[in-house]
């Protein structure tokens, strides 16, 4: 049968060999890198003089003082002037980026597609012709930089060149030191590196960073404004968090991040109190159908028997945030609902294989859905069988008629074979511990990357996001790749976060392959820091694979990838807090149950919004 998602380029080839080597001296601190090149194409002006680069060795620059150079123009007529003014420019074009970023940030952008693209469209041009109003300040050009890369416009980190380069200059770098807005903007803009070559972005970041946590311990920022909105960004890069929780921070904040929107006749609500009842009642009346969509789901789990099975953990909540935590809008109730059940599934079946089930039980599951549509022919081996197996046949059966509706073609096949996949991949590492086999680090990412079980939540939501999707573009080496990356992703966070667990039930994982591979000359720290370098790289390569333009994936179905590896970083950052009942309990509340709570207002007409937005559902 053929594979739903190919791991492998070709027949014997492997996309892991070029980077981790093989033999004993296989290394996991190099990610595998693409099993094909993709293509890009690039927008860039030429290369300003005075500007030698980024050494890649050491990522750090060089300067030379021209007199001509850009960093040196910048030092004195953008900065500089920021410093003696105490605040960054305030061009028309800022004000609009913006308004955009308060829109996007409130998860209302939605509302005024028409125009956003509009600006974007003209700040693109400005960008792409050098404009000053960009260029020389460095708060508007690291935000029109961040706000283009992330909406798919096609812009280059070399364009920030001579905001570090300008670093060399002490003029500059006191400006920067009394305009913590542009500290903060560019530091967010050094997160979306969709390549490990932006060492650019990475420079930028560790320094913007270093004085804004600076300012933070010096008690410089106490007591303003902006002190809790550089605690947020500085505790959550943008892709560790999820969509919605972000969004409920920036209407709760709306009197810090809302100081941006000024009226403007280019947007449809001219107030900040307009802007405000809109995130407040857009919030409001998705959580009113988020709660009737988890009461769906918790019935469907008792319906299925699933809450019978002693081995399995219960983390229907957790799936659930994670769909609607991403999949905000209203629209997208399937996908949330398919997101959430084959999470639950998937959960199960992994619980069934690692702990629950004989090795007999798990090779009647595997044969029950190699028959599919035949399994009646043979018997279960026991109750658990059964259950498990009844769920994912009936979810993917209905999934299967409904997807081939919107997709004017038979699907069910391809959801067959994802679940086949993810089964059989299970079944190989069964194997490996009977057998105490240690595999190499080739076989262990490749089987790994499946049984992390993103396939089955992922995958088949791609048909239920709007754009319907060839066969050919599901066979197709960039739907692959998008898959490589987020599963790989994700199982290398998982990795580092379950090391301990995994070892005592017996189970190998890259930690403890790279232990192993280093005869014991690596300590659990240091294998742990050197994994960190392929996540880095797969996040960025997935990012980058995502905002590309060209491509047979249509962008919604592209972000469902880079939504879970979001997902991922929100569980597995910080400690394994998919494994905990608690830790993120209160996020499930923020996202579905708890009434928004505005800093500093006495929230007076949030009931009456709150009401509203129950009847309008």
């Amino acid at each position: 049968m053929a594979r739903a998602v190919k791991l492998l380029a070709a027949a014997g080839s492997h996309p892991l060999k070029a980077c981790l080597g093989s033999g004993g001296g296989q290394r996991l601190g190099s990610l595998p890198r693409r099993t094909t090149t993709m293509p890009t194409t690039r927008r860039t002006r030429a290369s300003r003089p005075g500007v030698n680069g980024v050494t890649q060795a050491h990522k750090t620059f060089e300067v030379e003082e021209h007199s001509n150079s850009p960093a040196k123009k910048f030092s004195s007529h953008g900065i500089s002037r920021q410093h003696n003014k105490g605040t960054s420019s305030d061009t028309a074009m800022r004000k609009q980026l913006e308004q955009v970023d308060v829109l996007q940030n409130m998860g209302i952008s939605r509302h005024f597609d028409g125009e956003i693209k509009r600006i974007l469209d003209m700040t693109y041009s400005c960008w792409l012709q050098g404009d000053e109003d960009i260029i020389l300040d460095a708060g508007t050009c690291a935000m029109a930089f961040r706000i283009l890369r992330m909406n798919g416009y096609d812009v280059s980190a070399d364009e920030l060149h001579h905001v570090a380069e300008a670093l060399g200059f002490h003029p500059s770098l006191e400006g920067y030191l009394n305009d913590t807005r542009s500290l903060l903007e560019l530091h967010k803009a050094s997160k979306v590196s969709i390549s490990e070559d932006e060492s650019i972005l990475d420079f930028i970041g560790s320094w913007s960073g270093c004085l804004l946590k600076e300012q933070l311990r010096s008690g410089g920022l106490q007591g303003t404004p902006l002190f809790r909105e550089v605690e947020h960004a500085l505790e959550f890069p943008f892709y560790t968090t999820l969509d919605r929780l972000d969004h409920r921070w920036n209407i709760e904040n709306f009197n810090i991040t809302g100081e941006k929107m000024l009226k403007t006749s280019s947007m449809l609500c001219s107030t900040n109190d307009d802007i405000l009842a809109l995130g407040i009642r857009d919030f409001s009346a998705s959580q009113v159908t988020y709660q009737e969509e988890l009461r769906h789901l918790k019935s469907w789990v008792k319906e299925s028997r699933l809450d019978q099975l002693p081995f399995a953990r219960q983390k229907l909540e957790y799936f659930y945030l994670s769909a609607a935590g991403t999949i905000f809008t209203p629209e997208l109730s399937d996908a949330r609902i398919l997101w959430a059940k084959n999470g639950v599934l998937t959960t199960i079946v992994d619980d069934f294989f690692d702990v629950g089930g004989s090795k007999e039980e798990l090779e009647n599951l595997v044969t029950l859905a190699e028959m599919w549509d035949e399994h009646h022919k043979i018997e279960f081996y026991s109750e658990h069988v059964e259950i498990v197996f009844s769920a994912i046949y009936i979810l993917v059966t209905r999934l299967g008629e409904k997807a081939s509706l919107l997709q004017d073609r038979d699907v069910t096949k391809h959801l067959v074979e994802i679940w086949l996949d993810l089964l059989k991949s299970m079944m190989t590492e069964v194997e490996w511990r009977i057998n105490k086999y240690i595999p190499t680090t080739e076989e262990y990412i490749t089987n790994a990357a499946l049984t992390f079980a993103l396939g089955p939540i992922v995958l088949p939501a791609l048909y239920f996001v709007g754009p319907k999707i060839p066969e050919s573009a599901v066979k197709d080496l960039e739907y692959n790749e998008l898959f490589r990356l987020m599963s790989t992703c994700g199982r290398l966070l998982n990795d580092v976060q379950t090391y301990e667990r995994e070892y005592r039930e017996g189970k190998v994982n890259s930690v403890s392959l790279l232990i192993h591979q280093s005869g014991g000359s690596l300590s659990i720290a240091e294998a742990r820091r050197e994994i960190q370098k392929p996540i880095d790289t797969c996040r960025r390569d997935l990012l980058g694979l995502v905002l590309r333009k060209e491509g047979v994936v249509p962008r919604p179905c592209k972000e469902l990838f880079w939504k879970m590896c979001k997902v991922c970083y929100f569980f597995y950052s910080r400690g394994d807090a998919f494994s905990s009942p608690d830790e993120k309990a209160r996020e499930v509340d923020a996202v579905v149950n708890l009434p928004l709570l505005l800093k500093g207002s006495s929230n007076v007409s949030l009931p009456i919004l709150w009401e509203g937005s129950n009847q309008h559902a």
